[in-house]
């Protein structure tokens, strides 16, 4: 949201931010610029979303999805509607599927104003696809359930907005096969350039694998758990002096339980892009995710060389051995590393990528191509 909110303002648009933080995510208000806090008079508002085994259960007996209905907050629908009540909007934007059960009180209080949903992914299709890599049949079953009422509540609330703006083509293209007929646009994820092109290395990267992500996201702890067990002993035993880091927060017992030779745990990091910058090979080896990457794409911005399977790369229109290496099997991984293994090829790799993410990643392009849509709405 961050990128959509800096592009937004640097086109002189006024905005107004009302967010929510969890037990997970805070909102530190005195960490923000002050310049940041005028001009987006931003404001918080504390919810508990953590799991509550009587709510899950009772949610088998209603028609929510309880994946969504722990964003709901009393304490945020209020402010909300204070808000939407003192207030006129052009538009009301909300940053993914986890706000939409905030759409009965804007349509209450804000009138015919047109509602935008940002989706970041279809979030039942990562349930489904976690589903079907579950062994416990029990869990298995759970994680099918939720699925489906994932799917029913995204089907129902996707016709209820006035637009989508997909994160991906690809995610656009499947809310069209679903029958959401409502205005779509494909709004990536956008950089400013600006800020990657400045960065200079300040030493030779490692040559050594890394992964940069939240282990307490589903997709990212299965995908890595994969890697770990079918594609990281292939690896070690072509390149027994090849390293492997795992950064990011809320490392699992289950990931710091896992020992392999050479396999580095590193935990959260102060700085993403010095992380990113210290190493010359990201993987990203995601099973079960949709939507956009958006580390891939600060990856190939600051010069990575990366290694992705299909699914992981969704979204980001790269190509295979030009600008990134595509790998779905543990030998193709290994094929992968092999290659990347040639200095000149990383060079190649390297800089392909990063002119890719200039071409179709360019922040005030994007932001131009949303302030359209919001337009087209409006006049509607």
């Amino acid at each position: 949201m961050n990128n959509i909110t800096q592009g937004l303002l640097a086109a002189g648009h006024s905005l107004k931010i009302l967010t929510i933080y969890t037990q997970k995510h805070d909102f530190l208000l005195e960490e923000l610029p002050e310049d940041y806090i005028e001009k987006t008079q931003i404001e918080g508002v504390y919810v508990d979303t953590t799991l509550n085994v009587v709510d899950a259960f009772a949610n088998f007996m209603t028609a929510d999805s309880y994946n969504i209905s722990r964003f709901f907050s009393t304490d945020y629908d209020i402010k909300l509607s204070h808000i939407l009540e003192k207030e006129k909007f052009d538009v009301i934007h909300l940053e993914s599927l986890f706000m939409t059960p905030y759409v009965g009180t804007i349509r209450r209080y804000g009138n015919k104003t047109p509602i935008v949903l940002r989706s970041h992914n279809l979030e039942y299709v990562i349930w489904e696809k976690i589903a079907i890599g579950t062994k416990n049949p029990f869990k298995r079953t759970y994680l099918n359930y939720l699925a489906k009422k994932l799917r029913e509540y995204e089907l129902r609330l996707l016709n209820e907005v006035n637009g989508i703006a997909a994160i991906s083509e690809e995610d656009r293209k499947r809310f069209l096969s679903l029958g959401v007929r409502k205005k779509s646009i494909t709004i990536p994820f956008g950089i400013n350039l600006s800020e990657y092109n400045n960065k200079i290395q300040k030493d030779e990267p490692e040559l050594a694998l890394f992964h940069l992500g939240a282990m307490d996201w589903g997709p990212n702890l299965e995908g890595i758990l994969w890697f770990l067990e079918e594609i990281w002993p292939k690896i070690h035993q072509r390149f027994p002096k090849l390293k492997m880091y795992l950064a990011g927060r809320n490392m699992s017992n289950e990931v710091f339980q896992f020992k392999h030779k050479n396999v580095e745990l590193i935990g959260e990091v102060d700085s993403a892009i010095d992380f990113i910058q210290s190493k010359a090979i990201m993987v990203v080896p995601l099973l079960s995710a949709g939507g956009i990457r958006v580390k891939i794409i600060e990856g190939l911005a600051l010069g990575k060389c990366i290694i992705s399977t299909s699914l992981g790369a969704e979204g980001i229109n790269c190509t295979h051995e030009k600008n990134i290496m595509l790998a779905d099997t543990p030998d193709e991984w290994l094929m992968a590393i092999e290659k990347l293994m040639v200095e000149k090829k990383r060079n190649e790799i390297s800089a392909a990528g990063k002119q890719h993410v200039q071409d179709h990643f360019d922040n005030t392009i994007i932001t131009k191509n949303l302030v359209a849509f919001y337009q087209e709405l409006i006049s509607v």
